[in-house]
Formats: C-alpha cells, structure tokens, sequence
C-alpha cells in the first residue's frame, strides 16, 4: 500500500513536500517524493490530500483507568488531600466502572493522534479484556504499592509476575512494572520490582519527587504526607535524602526507567538522573492543576536528561470554560509552549515523537518515520507552505487530526 500526501514530517529529517510512504507488512518499506515512487505493483494507493503525515504521537505517562473522573475533584491545597480523594473514589468503583473508562481514554487518545501510549495500570485484571478492544500500542505499567495492605514485598512481586505471565499475547501489546512511588511503594518492594524488571527486560514507572509534601517527607522527615503516613508505614527511610537520591540507592534509576513529574530537586539531582541515563517525563496539565513549583527543563535537557510529556489522568487536569477535560496530548504540547515561550514547536514535538520512542527503547520502530519503523502514522490537515519553522507552529496551535494509521492499517478515520 503507498499512502500520498501533500508533506510528510520524519521527524528525523527535514519535510518532504509531496510525499508518500510505500507499507509493507504493517512497516514503511520506503519513503520519500511521489515523483520518485514506485507504483508498480502498488496495490493500494491512498491519496489523502491537504495534510502533514507526522509519526503517531507517543504519551509517556498516563491512568486510563481514571478517565471518567474527569472535572470531579477539586485541586487541592495539599497533593496528599488529593491522593485521599482519589482512593476513595476507586473504593468505590466496580470493574465495570473501570474498563468504561479505560475505554474512553484510549478512544480519547486514538482520536487526537496518539499511537502509542505507556500507561499506569492499577486493575490489572482489565487488561485481558481491554487489551483486545483498542488498536493502540500499549505498554501497560503494573501499579504496585503496598503500604495500605502491608503484604510481604516478595508476594506482591510473585503476584505480579504470574499476572503478566497469563496475559494473552496481543498484537502491539506489552507489559512493565510500575512501584506507584517511594510513598506509597516500601524499599523492599522497589529494589525486587527493578531487579525483577531487569531480569526480564521489562520497562518501568514510577512517580518521583512530584509533590513538595513527597519532597518534604523523604528530606526533612515532615510535612503533610508524612503525619498522614507515619502510622501506616516504616518512616526510617524518611528525614534522610530527596527522592531522586533515594531512588539511586534502590537502584531504581536507569535508562529502562520512565520517572514522572521529577518537579522537586536539590543540588546533585539533576546529574544523578543524567548518569543514570533516567527518563523524566513532565505532565503539563497536570502540573498546572497541582501549582507545582516550575519544570526545570532547561536544566534537565542541558545535563542530557530524556524528557518527554504525559497526560497523566482526567482526575487531575483542571476543566476549561466549564468543560471537562479530555485526554489529549495536543492540550499538554499547548500548555507545556505557553509555559515554556523560548522552546520552539520543533523541540516540542520531540517531547511526544523521538523523545518517548527512546524512553520506551523503541527509537528504531517508533517516533519517526523512517524505512523499517512502524508505519504508525497521523494526517493533520495543512494547507500552509511547507518550511521547517512554520509547519511545526501551525499544526502545534491549529491541530486538525484526520486520519491515523497503525501497523499500516487505517485506525481512525474523520
């Protein structure tokens, strides 16, 4: 099949204006001018007219589960008020409950160009069911926490280890482990879900150093989450480091490691995350919602860090105008631009293409399109001229999805 346009955006190279995209077994055989393509034997060709083919947009860090809850909790003034709210909503929420809203987040994501999507899973037994019911790529990220329950660390890993072991095998499906964080996740449960995951070459995720409350807990032995914790959990690891530190001494830091939010750091942090080759992933929406203290972007992106941007969850997004928010990566790639004034709409679009492709250890096959990748790919109407500052501007701030194509095969239509 050759899919026509009228330019195509590789991310790794520069606009190809009058491009196609020659697919093969769900892959880009060949891409380039149509002038120089090679129709003969073509089968399929489809020209979809006035549109830019960019890759399929990648979210590094999202809570399916959590999309129905959209507009219904107020920010707070303390993150761990809203840590309790949110627990007490999935209290009391059946299965059905779940997987309608695991459902409507992924067709949320799927109709605003995303294609593949590292989520947060915390009803693991949705997946048989849902995995089958959406198109999208999926890195499904195991929630495990323990504090509540006070099981033996090794049981909650053995559990769930043999979850994923009979999780069906799933065209474009895949599953990580994600200790919820240092929290909520004791020592002993973080140190054998990294170990675990590398053994097996499983992908992890966990929230880190996201709140000011986290921050104060683990460095000044303080604060609102640790008078909330203290007769729930063993606190000896707190009043000793920030979280980033912490976390290396678990050996949790790693290139394999997708670590979000990372907005509260102290000297030494930044370059800890650098030499462990740690992915940071920044939650636009989310952060806004929270009042957090600013991103350090520049920082972390000058020392060499991976960064990359998430949706997070609808539970903690703010409504606009009035209207419950959707989980939409454009959205966090607006607000991150608005936020961050002086990088330009080509850096932004790596936060949600190249970027999240490597964090996942998947540069090769996702987050460009290029011969051999995935052909994963959206239409976004375009009618301007096709120059490599401009393009990237318009579509940023004028998005209009169109199609979106997966593995080579049509996924969302108009």
């Amino acid at each position: 099949m050759i899919v026509r346009a009228r330019c195509i955006l590789p991310m790794g190279e520069s606009p190809i204006e009058n491009g196609a995209i020659v697919i093969d077994s769900g892959r880009i055989k060949w891409i380039g001018p149509w002038k120089q393509c090679d129709t003969t034997d073509a089968g399929k060709i489809i020209d979809l007219g006035e549109v830019a083919l960019i890759p399929g947009l990648i979210n590094a860090h999202c809570h399916l589960d959590y999309t129905n809850m959209a507009g219904q909790i107020p920010a707070p003034k303390y993150f761990p008020d809203w840590v309790k709210t949110i627990l007490s909503f999935k209290a009391h929420w059946s299965f059905t409950e779940f997987a309608e809203s695991w459902l409507k987040g992924a067709r949320m994501l799927l109709d605003s160009g995303v294609t593949t999507v590292a989520d947060i899973e915390s009803v693991p037994e949705l997946l048989k069911e849902v995995w089958t019911s959406t198109p999208l790529r999926l890195v499904s990220f195991l929630e495990m926490t323990g504090v509540k329950s006070q099981r033996p660390a090794q049981e909650i890993i053995d559990e769930t280890i043999e979850h994923i072991e009979s999780l069906p095998n799933v065209d474009r499906k895949e599953a990580g482990l994600s200790p919820h964080s240092l929290y909520a996740t004791m020592p002993d449960l973080v140190r054998k879900a990294a170990n675990v995951a590398r053994e097996r070459d499983w992908l992890l995720s966990t929230h880190l150093a996201e709140s000011e409350s986290e921050y104060r807990m683990f460095a000044e032995g303080s604060g609102p989450f640790y008078d909330w914790l203290k007769g729930q959990r063993n606190m000896t690891d707190c009043g000793q480091s920030s979280p980033i530190k912490l976390a290396h001494e678990y050996a949790l830091l790693g290139p394999d490691l997708l670590a979000v939010h990372v907005n509260y750091l102290v000297a030494g942090d930044i370059e800890t995350l650098a030499a462990t080759r740690t992915n940071v992933v920044h939650c636009p929406r989310s952060h806004d919602y929270f009042g957090h203290d600013p991103f350090r972007y520049h920082p972390l992106k000058e020392a060499g860090v991976n960064i990359c941007l998430g949706t997070d969850s609808l539970a903690s997004t703010r409504k606009s105008n009035g209207i419950d928010p959707a989980l939409n990566l454009w959205d966090e790639m607006r607000l991150f631009a608005k936020t961050h004034p002086d990088i330009s709409p080509r850096e932004i679009f790596d936060l949600v293409t190249l970027n999240p492709a490597k964090a996942l250890g998947k540069s090769d096959t996702l987050g460009q399109l290029k011969t051999s990748a995935h052909a994963d790919f959206t239409a976004v109407t375009y009618t301007g001229r096709i120059t490599n500052l401009l393009i990237y501007e318009t579509l940023l701030y004028e998005t209009a999805v169109r199609e979106v194509f997966i593995a080579g095969e049509l996924a969302r239509t108009p």
